[in-house]
């Protein structure tokens, strides 16, 4: 029997990329000892593998298809379903509560790896908040695949004409990886969907990319962000760029240029902030990211780590910080978990040292652009890329094969149209309950019948 005062406790917050490949790295170490106690806690009980999110948005793959169920995926470490409520550095506690009436647990911890990820910035743009979409969670997706699917419903009533440029009119606000595969997916769904909708034509569709910068796709370089730009606007996406987005209300989208998009549906993937929970931390932060030093540790808190998109992570080899990619967080979890292993057990500490791969992307139609170790591919051969690289890293090869067959149905069938809605199945009043339980000669007949004759 282990005693409170000989066991360690490791507490992990947030599944995400990082938060999950620590849990998976102590999985193999030090969960299997008997005097080491590790804890996930998470809002949901899956893992979100976000690289495909625009696919469930798209009718191109299953919503269940992306996601992996934590415990599952974890057999010694355990896990807590819930929200993180407060995180105190000098107590060693963090109140965590769970179910709909927040019920509260005080965790206690020896290590405490800080992994909450990031939420929406919008910064304070007029109507963002409360009328745009955004595309982190498995929410969004399934909720704007919804949306696209109203809007065509709505638009194909003959009484619907004069609101049919706002109903198939979509914008989309960031040029970066999210906001052009987001576009580019939902492009190709519209214009095949188009042959189920008779009474609209595809040239009412208007699809617009909203990008601050001079080409889309900055990261990738400015030759594959033009080759995407092209490759889009071919396909009839409207790209406007140099232009922000300032607004937007029951009129429509309002962009820095002056002009007014006659839309209800912006799709927003232009901003991030670190989760706010990390504001009452009394630890150095940078842009609201908690700074850590090369072994992934909060300068003076000992046993306190952060990875992921709340921490700036020193890149060694350009003097700058580490992106805020999946590919550097869950090489970043992995580090944290050997680093922890080596603060409990002894032995050395490893320092995060990690150069991107490289950066892939789809721009629609099987297309796609990528930069593998600094040399660009486009067209088929980085889309083919892209699926078989982000295949691999899916978690699990139940999922993995799900996938792959969704994918290899695509090539036979046309996307699926159906809404995926929460509402209850109709049930009759408890006026109507109540007639129902009279003796069937206290019974009205229903109206429009006539009664046999005796």
């Amino acid at each position: 029997m282990v005693s409170a005062t000989t066991l360690k406790r490791v507490l992990i917050l947030g599944g995400g990329f990082g938060g999950l490949y620590a849990a998976l790295e102590l999985e193999k170490t030090l969960a299997r000892d008997l005097d080491v106690e590790v804890t996930l806690v998470n809002r949901e009980n899956f893992f979100l593998f976000t690289p495909m999110l625009h696919e469930v948005a798209a009718s191109d793959l299953d919503l269940t298809h992306i996601v992996n169920p934590v415990r599952k995926l974890l057999r010694r470490v355990s896990f807590f379903c819930g929200d993180v409520e407060t995180i105190d550095l000098s107590a060693k506690k963090v109140v965590v509560s769970h179910g709909d009436d927040h019920h509260e647990h005080e965790l206690e911890y020896d290590h405490l790896v800080l992994a909450l990820g990031s939420i929406t910035n919008f910064y304070n743009v007029p109507g963002l908040q409360e009328r745009a979409l955004t595309m982190k969670s498995l929410g969004d997706a399934v909720y704007l695949r919804n949306r696209l699917i109203s809007h065509l419903e709505q638009a194909d009533f003959e009484c619907a004409a004069p609101e049919r440029e706002r109903l198939l009119t979509v914008v989309v606000a960031g040029g970066g990886f999210a906001g052009v595969e987001t576009i580019a997916a939902i492009n190709d769904f519209l214009r095949e969907a188009l042959v189920c909708y008779p009474k609209q034509r595809e040239e009412d569709l208007r699809l617009v990319l909203v990008h601050p910068g001079a080409v889309i796709l900055p990261e990738l370089g400015e030759k594959l962000g033009a080759y995407a730009q092209q490759k889009l606007a071919e396909r009839k996406v409207e790209i406007r760029v140099e232009t922000r987005v300032t607004g937007i209300s029951e009129r429509g989208v309002q962009l820095s240029d002056g002009t007014l998009l006659s839309s209800n549906l912006l799709i927003w993937t232009a901003g991030t902030s670190p989760n706010p929970l990390l504001e009452s931390l009394p630890c150095q932060r940078e842009r609201g990211r908690i700074q850590v030093n090369e072994y992934l540790e909060v300068p003076d808190w000992p046993g306190v780590w952060a990875l992921g998109d709340c921490a700036r992570v020193p890149d060694r080899t350009t003097g700058k910080s580490c992106p805020p990619t999946a590919q550097h967080a869950l090489r970043e979890g992995k580090v944290v978990a050997q680093n922890i292993t080596a603060a409990i057990r002894g032995g050395a500490k490893r320092p995060f040292l990690f150069s991107a791969l490289g950066q892939l992307a789809t721009i629609g139609k099987r297309t796609g652009v990528a930069r593998i170790l600094g040399v660009n591919f486009s067209g088929f051969a980085a889309w083919w890329l892209w699926r078989t690289v982000y295949l691999s890293k899916l978690p699990r090869f139940e999922k993995k094969l799900r996938v792959a067959l969704d994918w290899t149905l695509d090539l036979l069938f046309s996307k699926d149209l159906v809404q995926f809605l929460t509402l209850r199945a109709p049930s009759i009043s408890h006026v109507e309950q109540q007639s129902l339980m009279q003796p069937v000669s206290q019974q009205t007949e229903p109206a429009g019948l006539i009664p046999d004759s005796k």
